[in-house]
Parts: structure tokens; sequence; C-alpha cells
């Protein structure tokens, strides 16, 4: 039907019309996907809200690290950095069409790098391990507490279509299409994201339980699997899914390079420079955040060791570039502030 109404709307005008409107209406899910991750970015530059510094989590101090555990960590953020370096040699090296066939591997690439520092900031907390769901389950339980920024604390709970967005109280205004230029329209957005992230996620987690025979739903009438779900059937599956948060969004970007999704993107008429800067923008606050908390569990002086001894190619890259704008004031300065209080 919908198809339908948009062939009337095109026949109305000239064919030069018809064809501008047609690759318009092609481009929308691509725009829309632009949308987010800009409102995303824009909401991470522009909320006012605590910082690492002020934060309690943040000034607990974490167990000491084995020399095991620190080798561990060095590798998942070597691991980090190459990925982020592969990401931003992109943007070096392309022109727009270049950019645009890219995001065959430039989309995996922004998640997978901010997967690796999550998981070696988790190592520092002793949570070791490489499973994606109990990775991102464990980061949404640090969101909630208060481990993040407030400019990245947002996140969705509650059950299928009855969802809640926390700490984003303009999330409930409807939005636009259009690039987010105020907060009101970034958080609409940043909402709409995280619902229709939260919503595949249930439907992704009910197939993959009813799917299986030993934990199935099954109707209390026939014993035959559910395939129809009410309100107190999802309830069932709620707690299998955590919560939904920025990382959750960054995982919508596992497009696999065969999947036809990834096809769509690369044929629309985006901005895929503006696209590119926002995601390296995410991933370098993101990881910036990651490499604070492994700095302060290794020592700062035993990061920076770290840092200098890197790969040439790493060598005063953005590597260094965080260490001095990011990591060093804000643990030098937590140092004083302990001093002081002493």
């Amino acid at each position: 039907m919908k198809e339908k109404e948009e062939e009337n709307i095109i026949s109305m005008y000239p064919e030069e019309q018809k064809q501008l409107d047609k690759e318009w209406y092609k481009s929308i899910p691509a725009q829309v996907f632009l949308n987010y991750f800009f409102a995303i970015n824009y909401h991470l530059n522009h909320y006012e809200g605590m910082g690492l510094q002020q934060l309690a989590f943040f000034r607990e101090v974490p167990a000491e690290l084995a020399e095991e555990d620190v080798e561990a960590v060095k590798k998942l953020l070597l691991n980090s950095w190459n990925t982020e370096y592969a990401l931003r040699a992109t943007a070096e090296l392309g022109d727009e069409s270049y950019i645009r066939n890219a995001l065959h591997w430039t989309f995996p690439q922004a998640y997978y790098t901010v997967f690796a520092s999550l998981q070696a900031f988790l190592h520092t907390r002793q949570i070791k391990t490489s499973n994606e769901t109990l990775v991102m389950r464990e980061a949404g339980r640090l969101i909630v507490k208060n481990a993040y920024p407030q400019a990245m604390s947002f996140y969705a709970s509650g059950h299928y279509d009855d969802f809640r967005i926390n700490r984003l109280p303009l999330a409930h205004y409807k939005p636009g299409l259009q690039i987010a230029g105020k907060e009101l329209e970034a958080q609409s957005q940043i909402g709409q994201f995280l619902r229709t992230t939260r919503r595949m996620k249930a439907k992704a987690v009910r197939q993959q339980v009813q799917g299986n025979a030993a934990t199935a739903i099954r109707s209390n009438r026939t014993g035959e699997v559910l395939q129809k779900f009410g309100p107190q059937h999802w309830q069932q599956l709620t707690w299998r899914m955590g919560y939904t948060t920025l990382f959750d969004l960054l995982a919508r970007l596992r497009i696999s390079n065969s999947h036809r999704e990834i096809e769509r993107f690369v044929q629309a008429e985006i901005d895929f420079r503006l696209f590119h800067e926002s995601l390296l923008e995410i991933v370098s606050y993101l990881n910036g955040i990651h490499e604070c908390y492994v700095a302060q569990a290794m020592s700062l002086q035993q990061y920076e060791a770290f840092v200098q001894e890197l790969p040439a190619y790493l060598q005063n890259s953005f590597v260094a570039a965080r260490l001095q704008d990011k990591v060093k004031p804000l643990l030098q300065d937590d140092e004083q502030q302990l001093r002081t209080a002493a």
C-alpha cells in the first residue's frame, strides 16, 4: 500500500523529478541512520552533565592488576587501536565515493574498536569474557550504575512495546527527518533509535528462545510452542534482554558485507563524510573513557610507558593525543585532589 502511494506521488512530476523522488525514497532509511548517529554525537558534545571526574564510580580504586591481566588489557587495547587506525585511514585516504563504498568495513570497524576497548575496561574490573552477550549486559549495568558520563548514560528498559527511555527527558518528542540542530531534535531521534533497537533485540531473543525446545514458551492449553505472543509472554523474555544502551546502538553497525542492507546504504544519496565523521567522534569519545579507566587501573606511569612503546604507525597518533588531552589531565587532577584531601 505504501509503495503504491509513493508511486502515485511520483507520477505527478516530470520525468527528471520522478528520478529524484525515487532516489529520495530510496535514501530515507540511510538518512534516518545517519540522523541517529549524528544525533548521538550532537548529544555527547552538547549535553551538560557530570563527567568522569565527578562520578563516584570513577573514584572507586580498582584492585591492583596482576601482570597477566595487564598484558591481556594491553592486547585488547591494541586490538581496539588497530581497528580505530583503520577506520581513520579511510577518512584520510578517500573522497566521497571511496567513503561511500568503504561502508562495508567502516560500519563494523566502528563497532569492534569500541567493543575491544570496552573489554579492556571490563577486564580491569575482573570481568573477563569475550562473549558478546555478556559484555553488552555488563556494559548496560555499568551505564545504569553511573560508571559513564551523564551525556551517554541514557538507556531503554521495559517490556516489548512498553519501553521506557531513561535519562533522556526530551525523548518523547516525535523525531523529524532533519539533521539535529538542537538538543530536543537529538534526544527525540536517540529515543526513537533506542526503541527500534530494543524492539529488534526483543524479537531476536524470542526467536532464540522459541527455536529451542527446552526453553520455548508453550501454550498452557495445548502444550505446543507458542506462535503468537501477548504482553504476558513478552514479559517472560525481558530479563534476558538487559538494558538497551549506546553500545547496542553501535552494534547496529554490524552489517554483513554480503547483506543487502549495506547495498541500500551504498546506493543512497546522503552525506557519507558527515556519517563517517560522526562515527569517528563517537568512537573517540567512548574509547577515551575506557582508556581513562584502564590507565587508572594500570597506573598512569605504566600506561604512558605502554603508549610510548606502541608500533611506529601508532606513535604520535590519536592514542597519544587522547593520553595528553583526556587521560593525563583527568588522572593527574584526580591524584592532586586525593593528596589535598589527605
